[in-house]
């Protein structure tokens, strides 16, 4: 693909994902990748319905707040609306500090999108080939092995990734045609990081022998990202037939061949939107734990997650790596928000304030009176957006990401049985503003700790 065919390819992989105008963020982080991602949307603005930048700064790089800054004079010069957020980056046990920062990002984006916006990040075809690269090396399956999806469900809209078919030198062409300005990470250099080591180190060795090796190995994650859909569409027609209320029913599903009974158990624990256990796991539910006696009780416990048997159904639990205080419970209360602007939600001091803003989501006078405070209990559903339909929360916050101890402490906004809002995250489409509201606000969930 010739440089100059860039913005085309980007505008029209973003319109076949999100229709004629979509409404994009861009994850610009102020390198090359983005810096052309970027480039290219701010040139066919006029064919979105709304484009805006913005940069996380994890706060980790001596430079980062050069860089904050660096995007947001790109930004003005290509007069783009910009954003910067800062996060901190939280290591959980075992978890590497690129893992963490990718986390804490992508939390912070997804909190930063409106209703039915499409977040687009800078992933391009070498990207893929060395995700694909990675997850063999781990010894993934082939849902790691489909490397990155070009789209998929994320916060309260979808994330895109329209340079996957762009090569990296077709990238620098672009940047160079177009003298633009970019910021150089150091630590993409530092080859102890996996990634980095494939790139520098074992690439160039491949591409010795294997001409196009990368656009080949790219080739491949679309046919694994094909037959994980495949998979994922039998896994949840398998998972309907052996449901048994909230778990899964042991007779049903030992009575699937071996392959088709893990890759339901896939499904069921993909729904509560954690990570699977191990192979060695995922072997033992399979087997010791649907063979045991009924009256065993036996279990499985994987980070953020126990998998049990109880009589004749597996049930999965979702839980914390850590027990959670009993003072981060949520407290069920009314909430007279004309009196009191901030609700206190529990005892460690957690609030969810209602604070007027003249571009907030909520429409005041819509807003009933007397408010419901109430933690979840499973089946609640809200209608994120005048334009989205009505959804599962529980799907709206697999797609989210929410940890585990957020989605303990979400705190529910209820108007009789009606759910109205869900944190700071999602409002209904019955309290939204919109150009004719006259008094709007902004609600803030604030977590003390």
């Amino acid at each position: 693909m010739k440089s100059s065919n860039v913005p085309g390819h980007v505008i029209a992989q973003l319109r076949e994902v999100a229709g004629p105008r979509p409404r994009v963020i861009v994850a610009f982080s102020g390198g090359i990748d983005s810096t052309v991602l970027a480039h290219a949307l701010a040139k066919q603005r006029r064919r979105l319905g709304g484009l805006r930048l913005i940069h996380v700064d994890h706060g980790l790089q001596a430079a980062s707040g050069e860089w904050s800054k660096h995007c947001a004079v790109q930004a003005r010069a290509w007069r783009v609306p910009f954003e910067a957020l800062r996060v901190k980056v939280t290591r959980k046990r075992g978890e590497s500090p690129e893992a963490a920062a990718r986390a804490a990002r992508y939390a912070a984006l997804a909190g930063a999108m409106k209703p039915g916006e499409v977040l687009v990040t800078a992933q391009h075809l070498n990207d893929q080939a060395e995700t694909l690269l990675l997850q063999l090396f781990r010894g993934a399956g082939v849902t790691g092995l489909a490397a990155m999806p070009a789209k998929a469900r994320f916060g309260p809209g979808q994330i895109v990734r329209p340079l996957l078919r762009i090569s990296r030198d077709e990238i620098e062409r672009y940047a160079q045609a177009h003298r633009l300005r970019w910021v150089e990470d150091p630590t993409n250099m530092e080859t102890h990081f996996a990634r980095n080591f494939l790139r520098a180190k074992v690439l160039p060795i491949i591409r010795q022998q294997w001409f196009g090796a990368e656009e080949a190995i790219a080739r491949s994650a679309r046919h694994m990202a094909e037959a994980d859909r495949l998979l994922g569409g039998l896994g949840q027609r398998d998972l309907a037939r052996v449901a048994d209320g909230e778990g899964v029913n042991v007779a049903a599903l030992r009575a699937l061949p071996a392959a088709r009974r893990r890759n339901a158990l896939r499904a069921y624990i993909a729904e509560s939107g954690i990570d699977a256990p191990s192979t060695a796991q995922m072997m033992e539910i399979a087997g010791s734990l649907l063979a045991a006696r009924p009256d065993a009780q036996p279990e499985i416990t994987w980070p953020g997650a126990v998998m049990r048997r109880r009589g004749g159904r597996l049930v999965l639990e979702v839980k914390s790596e850590d027990t959670v205080d009993a003072a981060m419970d949520l407290i069920s209360k009314s909430w007279f928000w004309k009196d009191e602007r901030e609700c206190v939600l529990n005892q460690a001091g957690d609030t969810l304030r209602l604070v007027e803003d003249s571009a907030g989501p909520v429409d005041l006078d819509r807003l009933p009176d007397a408010l419901q405070v109430r933690a979840r209990a499973g089946g609640e559903r809200i209608r994120p957006g005048a334009r989205a339909r009505t959804q599962s929360l529980k799907k709206l916050i697999q797609a989210a990401r929410l940890t585990v101890e957020e989605r303990a402490r979400l705190p529910l906004l209820f108007s009789g049985d009606g759910l109205i809002a869900a944190g700071d995250r999602w409002i209904d489409a019955s309290i939204a503003a919109n150009v004719k509201s006259r008094r709007r606000a902004r609600l803030v969930w604030t977590r003390m700790r």
